[in-house]
């Protein structure tokens, strides 16, 4: 059995709640949500104090402000090669823009595998970051969101102009 890697987390404040932040020696490891729906922060992670963490403070707070739009935090999310890769699509979606679960199995070559599609983004452990709310149902209605609608929908306003104040 493979040994667990250690993990640090740490909470910070943010205009849609306290955010966990979780870090490995690779990277940033997750971003979660208070309450969030797909499991939350690994039970074994220590609080601790990363230079990562440093970075995604200043680059989340920057985000919120209305003043970035891109993040270059060193990422290290646990996933399967198939979340993997669906994770790496979503970090092409560009900020202000939408795509659906859909155009993301097309973009893969796998246009049947939508409901895996779904299953990976739901379990993007590196909210905002990683940006899985910027995905859509078909319909153009808002989907699922381990963060809840509420928040998803307030992180697309704020991509679409506005600024998210503590």
């Amino acid at each position: 059995m493979k040994p667990r890697a250690a993990l640090l987390r740490t909470r910070i404040d943010s205009p849609i709640g306290p955010l966990t932040l979780i870090a490995d020696a690779a990277g940033l490891a997750g971003v979660y949500f208070e309450g969030h729906s797909k499991g939350g922060p690994p039970a074994h992670a220590r609080d601790g104090e990363s230079a990562v963490f440093d970075t995604a403070r200043r680059q989340l707070d920057a985000y919120f402000a209305g003043r970035r739009t891109t993040f270059d935090i060193p990422l290290a999310p646990h996933g399967t090669a198939f979340q993997s890769h669906v994770w790496g699509l979503l970090q092409r979606v560009p900020f202000g823009a939408t795509t659906t679960y859909g155009a993301l199995a097309e973009e893969m070559g796998r246009p049947s595998a939508v409901r895996a599609v779904a299953g990976a983004v739901a379990r993007n452990p590196v909210s905002i970051v990683i940006p899985c709310h910027r995905v859509i149902g078909a319909d153009g209605r808002l989907t699922g969101f381990a963060g809840g609608l509420e928040r998803k929908e307030r992180l697309l306003a704020l991509e679409q102009g506005g600024a998210l104040a503590l």
